[in-house]
């Protein structure tokens, strides 16, 4: 038998309002929009990977993790008010005219719902292949509140009217929850949809669509600011087995030291200079009360900067920190400490900010860094923090640090 051809479509508009220009913003050290990609690349059942967009920008994000953009989606179709279908319509009929391209099955996966199982896209194509009458496959979530005890005002009387009946049930707004039927949410995870059903039915979805259930755990709907950081706390300590553009590590059960890079973490990565050649940076002040909580928590602290600067030692002399200047070579001095010190490279969490940085990562058991870290940077990292550097990226670091240690006690 001939594989069907699955092709994953992400929608992705450059003129989002809620979270601007959110489908490129990083979240959780990727692009929002490079969590869909990853999703569609790591399915065994999809043959191809399309961004649909009408933004240049996006378009080349969308390529540096893996998706094609053959078009650009026409500026009347990435409106505010715009359907998914003339989208999908759209996508379809630019392959068809100028490749010949007609795929079997369409799956699409919306940028603002990253969270996603590992598996689900194949899950999807499979229950839909494995089901010839269907016309798509939803991915849904048992609903948080049953619409049979919600209500609708009047518009004449103001009073309430339910806004479902339920046969046998007179009345269902009073019936135990358990009497009532199971209802389900539709989420933006997955939608797998067969071609025909779009072009030929001119529906997203079809009369015939099946469920998909989604582990609750994994609802992530992106919309406002608020969302995007529950979401953030989530993939990095939500403890879920979900897709990642790359894998990334947990902070460890057990944190012996903590390294910190100067410049771009200590700093805001700005230096004046006076006439006669003096430097001056700005650091946060209460970097070191976080500092004295860490090392109270018995977790050891070391700060490894490349400069040989009399204000790198003035710093952290006033917050109590030992430190290596003048280190090119930051990895081999990191490995130096871990066997001076005879510590476990899995309890060590080092946090950088720049490419210098970079190959300590792989040494440590958590690479840290900072909301303003180089883009390379916040690609690699393990944990990437809400606060830049010089404006308390260290106090934040330590303070969950020893929040966590102190819930574990």
């Amino acid at each position: 038998m001939v594989a069907p051809e699955v092709l994953a479509l992400i929608p992705a508009r450059g003129g989002s309002k809620g979270i601007p220009r959110k489908n490129i913003r990083l979240f959780a050290g990727h692009p929002l929009i490079a969590y869909s990609i990853a999703a569609a690349r790591q399915a065994e059942t999809v043959t191809r990977v399309i961004v649909s967009t009408d933004d240049v920008e996006i378009a080349g994000v969308a390529r540096a993790y893996g998706a094609e953009t053959p078009f650009l989606r026409p500026p009347e179709l990435a409106q505010d008010d715009t359907t998914d279908l003339p989208v999908f319509e759209h996508a379809l009929r630019w392959l068809a005219e100028h490749e010949g391209y007609h795929p079997d099955i369409v799956v699409q996966l919306r940028p603002t719902s990253p969270v996603r199982p590992r598996g689900l896209v194949d899950a999807a194509v499979r229950l839909l292949l494995a089901h010839p009458a269907a016309d798509s496959v939803r991915g849904v979530v048992p609903a948080g509140q049953n619409p049979f005890k919600m209500w609708r005002l009047d518009p004449h009387s103001g009073a309430l009217q339910p806004l479902l009946s339920l046969p046998g049930v007179p009345e269902p707004y009073n019936a135990p929850r358990q009497s009532l039927p199971l209802v389900f949410w539709q989420t933006g995870h997955i939608d797998a949809i067969r071609t025909a059903t779009i072009l030929e039915k001119h529906s997203m979805s079809g009369a015939v669509i099946l469920p998909l259930q989604v582990d609750p755990r994994y609802t992530v709907d992106i919309d406002t600011p608020t969302d995007w950081q529950r979401a953030e706390w989530l993939v990095y300590f939500g403890g879920l087995d979900m897709v990642q553009p790359t894998p990334r590590r947990p902070l460890p059960e057990r944190v012996a030291l903590v390294v910190f890079d100067f410049d771009g973490v200590m700093t805001d990565n700005r230096v004046w200079v006076d006439g006669e050649g003096h430097e001056f940076v700005a650091a946060y002040r209460s970097d070191s009360i976080g500092i004295h909580r860490l090392v109270e928590a018995g977790i050891q602290a070391l700060v490894l900067s490349a400069e040989t600067n009399p204000v790198v030692e003035a710093r952290c002399r006033k917050i109590g920190l030992p430190v290596l200047q003048g280190v090119r070579d930051k990895a081999t001095a990191l490995r130096q400490v871990l066997a001076e010190r005879g510590l476990e490279a899995a309890q060590v969490i080092y946090m950088g900010n720049d490419i210098n940085d970079l190959p300590c990562f792989p040494l440590v058991g958590c690479a840290v860094a900072p909301a303003d870290a180089q883009p390379e940077v916040l690609r690699a990292a393990d944990l990437i923090l809400s606060r830049a550097g010089g404006h308390g990226a260290v106090r934040e670091l330590c303070d969950l640090l020893v929040h966590r240690q102190q819930t574990r006690a």
